[in-house]
């Protein structure tokens, strides 16, 4: 599956919010520097069974990511 999401950083804690089937939004509590933030989005999918890959925006809050069950 294939989604757009809206990172927001420095949240007090992760949270997927679906707006739609594609559109989600995603908190995490890390910064965006040194790669931190996208580091925190793949390990949180992960522990709820989905195998994630960043296609698009790997340095913005506005990214395209492929999502696939484990």
């Amino acid at each position: 599956m294939i989604i757009n999401a809206k990172i927001r950083t420095n949240q007090p804690k992760f949270k997927v919010e679906k707006k739609s089937e594609v559109d989600w939004i995603i908190s995490v509590t890390s910064n965006p520097k040194d790669n931190e933030a996208n580091l925190e989005l793949i390990k949180e999918l992960k522990k709820l069974h989905f195998i994630t890959r960043i296609l698009r925006g790997s340095k913005s809050k506005e990214k395209t990511l492929k999502l696939e069950s484990l």
